[in-house]
This record gives C-alpha cells, structure tokens and sequence, in this order.
C-alpha cells in the first residue's frame, strides 16, 4: 500500500498529538503509526488505566525520545478534556474513543450516547474552543444506514462534527472504515478461542458477510485521510471485497490445522439484535468521489446546521439519567432519519447444515491478508 510519507510527515512532525481512545485495538495502533513521524509529543487519553499502562510501556522502547503523556479520563467528563486540552494543548487530536460492541450497545443504548454521542461533542467542542489544528474522527460502516444503536450514535456523532466544522478554524474530518482483523470484541479472537477448545465455532448466520482490513492497514489510511480536505469531509476507506463471516471461519480452522466440518463443527446461532446480513460502506446520498488516493474516498452527506445539531445531541443527553431502552432508541431514530431500529427481533437464523454453505463464492480469509 503506497502512503504519501511526505505529506504525513508534515502533518504529524514536530506536532503535539492527542489520541482518544488510545488502549483501545484501533487508538494504539494510531499512536504506533504517529510514532513513526516524530511527534514533538504524543499524549495517550483511556478511560481505563491497564491498557495505557501497557501502551506506554511498549512505546517507550521504540519512542526515539519523543516524550509520552499517559492520560486517564473519559471523553464524556468535559471538565477532565478541559483541563487536558489547556494543560497540555494539543495541535492534532485522533478520536478514537467509542463503545463499538453492537449487541451490548443494543441492551445499553444510553451508555452509546453518552461515550459516542456526547463524548465526541465535548471532545469537538474543546477542541474548536482551544483551536486545535485538525480533529480526526474514527467512524463505522455501521453508521450507514444503521440498523443499530452504536451505528445510529455514531452518524450522530458524525452529523454533529460536520456541522461544528462549519464554521470553525479546526479543520475536521471523518474516516469511515469497516471491521478489523484481530480487534477487540472481533470475531477472529473468537474464533481463535473456539477452535483452541475444540469447537464448535458460532456463526451468526450462513449469509452474513462484512468488510475487513487489517489494524496497521486502517490506521495509515487513516493518517493518509488526515492530511486530505478543508475540512467536513467524511473519508471512505477503500475495503475491498465483503467477505463471508462462515468462510472466515473454514479458513481459520484451517489454519489452526483441522478439517471444518469434520474436525471442527461450525454451528448457526441467529442474528443478533441491531445486526445486518450485510453492512454498507457509504451512502448513495453521499455522492462518494474519488481523492487522490485510491484507497481512499469521501463524500459529503446532508448538512445540518450547527444549531440544529446542537439541539438533536441536546435532547439525547437529557434522556440519559433515567430513559427506558425504547425511550431512547425512539429518539435517535428522530434524530438521524436514517436508522430504522428493529421493531421486534429478527427471526432467529436456523442452524443450518454447514455444508449447505460450501457452495459460497466469496473472497476468503486469504484474500485480506489473514493475521497469523
């Protein structure tokens, strides 16, 4: 993959550069790739203390001097950014930080708008108010048309930066990118663990496909992204083909050393709530054009006013103290027109003959580079 190393450098070099979500599979990755350009500082902001821990141990021994602020606060407490912002007065901020698990955001729909939703404002709203140089939003293909509460909090977040940076001197972007390989709560570790005892390996449905690229491929693109447009843009990352969850699986087993469906039973489980057979890179609204990376795409959705914007967060962060589970998933589908959350659940998948599936033509694991 060709990168403009150049055109990078001069962003991130001799910059103080901040990293939310920093513990996380997709935030340190980001720092190890920001690394590599010499920041004059690179601060690591978690809500949890043993990943920033670890992160920082790890960094100090390929850091080349540059110093390393490990940072304990979470996005939503405007106070703690505040005074992280003042004190240590960042010129380029990462935003990794979210609740990305998609069941569990479905059963803790108040949890997603206060991590993903009011997070990223306090965080966009500082970083406006403190004049920081350029605001990097980490986004989900699950923000297309979502069918989820994390997807449906995430095109909220992304509604609200578009419109802060309307008018504001920080230049802020979007990148939007699928799954990863290997990530936290994804399901290769799964994977992994179900084989390493035996079997048999879960598959939610024998038709669901997704996207996948690998972490250290996602997060160059996503400094590549950060160094294109004026700012509003939202970045599509080029994903390739969609790969088929069940032949994700085959090609595990047998990398792990067994025969699938003989050795190591693959079983049906049923979608589960907020999920998508399929998932989608980019709305056909977006008009999505090509930028001189061809990797990389962008397009720009409806504009919705600051105000207006400011008003639909305002409204969600008021439910989140005492708001039933329906209570608040009603409102964020009034508030992001394009999320049609499910009216009840979806018909359990039945679990089906593996061998019914064998017949699938869709890339394999192979095909994006599988980890090892």
């Amino acid at each position: 993959m060709e990168l403009e190393e150049d055109a990078i450098s001069h962003f991130i070099h001799d910059k103080r550069v901040l990293v939310t979500g920093a513990g996380g599979s997709i935030g340190s990755e980001i720092c190890r790739q920001v690394l590599r350009y010499g920041p004059k500082e690179l601060q690591l902001l978690d809500q949890a203390e043993n990943p920033i821990f670890h992160l920082q141990r790890e960094l100090s021994q390929k850091s080349n001097g540059t110093p390393l602020v490990p940072l304990i606060g979470n996005v939503s407490n405007a106070d703690r950014i505040g005074r992280i912002i003042a004190e240590h007065q960042p010129e380029i901020i990462f935003h990794a930080a979210a609740h990305k698990h998609v069941p569990l955001m479905e059963q803790n729909p108040s949890e997603a708008v206060r991590n993903n939703i009011l997070g990223s404002r306090t965080v966009a709203d500082l970083a406006h108010e403190h004049g920081v140089e350029a605001f990097v939003m980490i986004s989900t293909d699950k923000a297309v048309n979502p069918t989820s509460v994390m997807g449906a909090s995430k095109r909220m977040a992304e509604m609200y930066v578009q419109s802060l940076a309307e008018h504001s001197k920080t230049r802020f972007v979007t990148v939007r990118f699928g799954n990863v390989l290997g990530s936290e709560g994804s399901v290769v570790p799964l994977f992994k663990e179900q084989i390493a005892r035996g079997g048999p390996v879960m598959v939610t449905h024998p038709e669901m496909k997704r996207y996948f690229m690998t972490i250290p491929e996602a997060s160059q693109l996503v400094l590549q992204s950060a160094t294109m447009g004026e700012g509003g843009e939202i970045f599509i990352l080029e994903m390739g083909a969609p790969i088929k969850i069940v032949n994700l699986a085959r090609d595990l087993i047998r990398l792990s050393g067994y025969q699938p469906d003989k050795e190591i039973a693959i079983e049906f489980s049923g979608m589960r709530p907020g999920e998508k057979l399929y998932e989608e890179i980019n709305l056909g609204s977006e008009k999505a054009q090509k930028t001189k990376h061809p990797r990389i795409w962008t397009g720009k959705h409806r504009q919705l006013d600051h105000k207006s914007a400011s008003k639909l967060v305002d409204e969600l962060v008021a439910m989140i103290p005492n708001a039933e589970i329906a209570t608040v998933i009603a409102a964020l589908a009034r508030c992001v027109p394009e999320y049609v959350p499910e009216t009840k659940k979806p018909a359990e998948a039945q679990a089906l003959p593996a061998e019914e599936s064998q017949h699938a033509k869709t890339p394999s694991l192979q095909s994006v580079r599988a980890t090892r």
